[in-house]
Order: C-alpha cells, then structure tokens, then sequence
C-alpha cells in the first residue's frame, strides 16, 4: 500500500472538512493528534530509556498538539516540561495550558538550560501552515535542535522545513534532521526530504474524506493511532509514502 502526499492548501482544507462533513470540533481534532503525537514518543523512546521529555509548543495548531501530547505523556510516566514562549489567549489553548499547571508539569523559558537535563525533545513549533523566515523567540531552540545529540521528534513537519521543499537552503533549520517524524492525517511533501522514522497519525479520517483528497488510510494494528511508514527500530505496520506523480507513473 502506498500513502500519498498533502499539500499545505489541500492540508488546511482537509482540516476544514473535518470540522464541517466530518463534525469535529477542533478540541477533538487537537486531542487526537496529540494523543498520536504521545504514541510516537513512546513507541521510539519508552520511559525506560529516560523520562524528561521537553516540549517545544509553538503558537498556533501544533503548538496545541504538543500541550496535549504533553499531558498523555505524563500520565504514561513521564517527566515533561514545556517551552511555550509565545502562548496563545484563546479559551482552547488557555485551558490546555491549565490541564498541564494541574499536573504539575514546569513551563520553562529557557530551552537550552533545559536541553542539557532532557532525554527527548517533542518539536511543535511550526507545522504545515509556516512560512517565511524564522524569528525569535523560535530561531535559538531551532539552531539549538539542529546540533543536540538529544533525539528529537517533530510534529507534521521539522519546524523552519518548507512543506512543499524541505529543509531552508541557508540559516536556522537547514541541517535540521529530526530522528523522528510524525505526520498528522497524511504525509506531507516534505517527506521526501526525511530520513528518519516516520509515523502517520490520522485513525480517525471518514472514508468520504479520504476519497475526496484522494488519500490512502494506512493499516493501523489493534488500538494504535499510529502507523509506521518506511522506518525502521519498531514492530509497527510499515508502509510506502510516494507522491501523487510517481503513484501515476
């Protein structure tokens, strides 16, 4: 089975047919993702090999699919702490900000202090919709991310990555290789450009939304909602992503 690729402007459309034809409410868009967000980090750093897990929120939709990754991962056992510079004034993210000062979890402004005393890094600063150059406060974690020897895995696309075209040829990013990805609903094009293990998250996708992006739902086992997709290192089910040109071909 082959997954097909997604672009950023059949991405943000997708997401608005799920809200409209597929009635979720972004909370449960949210809650979904992160909670396969949270699989991914388990499924290639259990606790066993340590248990501080430092989560870099941005400030918009990925951002939100950390803070939720972040609680699943401390009910799993977990020690995370969050960096959440620019934090966001909507009812949403304010509550998912709560559920986390609940729990106890620390929120830190110093992503490099915390680097050094961190044994995996969740990378959920930018996702499909970033463009542009990156600014700060966000240009410092990225440099800092891109020389760590701490793995790191990022969220739908490694942040300061074109989802079109990769990597940025110059500056914050560009030797940025993540260990792990996990695209959220279906890869995208950005993949090709990715070398590590790859995850696709999106068990919740009606048949009728599939079809209409023309999208190839993967082959998820028993309850998890993540799907391997040409990695290696776990016992997941493992698929092919390529894009819609070469499928044709």
């Amino acid at each position: 089975m082959a997954l097909r690729t997604l672009n950023a402007k059949n991405a943000g459309a997708l997401d608005k047919d799920l809200m409209s034809i597929g009635a979720f409410s972004l909370d449960q868009l949210m809650e979904l993702a992160g909670l396969s967000v949270s699989q991914a980090v388990y499924r290639v750093h259990p606790p066993s090999k340590g248990r501080k897990i430092l989560v870099a929120c941005g400030p918009g939709n990925n951002g939100g699919d950390g803070l939720v990754a972040a609680r699943h991962l401390w009910h799993y056992g977990y020690q995370p702490t969050i960096f959440y510079p620019k934090q966001s004034k909507s009812d949403l993210y304010e509550r998912l900000a709560t559920q986390l000062k609940n729990l106890d979890v620390p929120f830190t402004e110093d992503f490099n202090g915390s680097l050094k005393t961190t044994d995996h890094v969740v990378d959920a600063i930018f996702g499909f919709s970033f463009s542009g150059e990156v600014r700060d406060p966000f240009k410092d974690p990225i440099i800092a991310m891109e020389t760590t020897k701490v793995p790191v895995l990022s969220v739908d696309a490694p942040s300061s990555w074109s989802i079109e075209d990769g990597p940025p040829a110059s500056g914050p990013g560009a030797k940025f290789h993540p260990a792990t990805l996990i695209s959220l609903t279906a890869p995208k094009p950005l993949v090709k450009h990715f070398t590590g293990t790859h995850f696709v998250g999106g068990r919740f996708i009606p048949q009728s939304v599939a079809e209409k992006y023309d999208l190839d739902i993967p082959d998820y086992q028993g309850v998890d909602q993540i799907a391997e997709i040409g990695g290696t290192g776990t016992e997941a089910k493992k698929e092919k992503v390529v894009g819609l040109a070469e499928r044709q071909g």
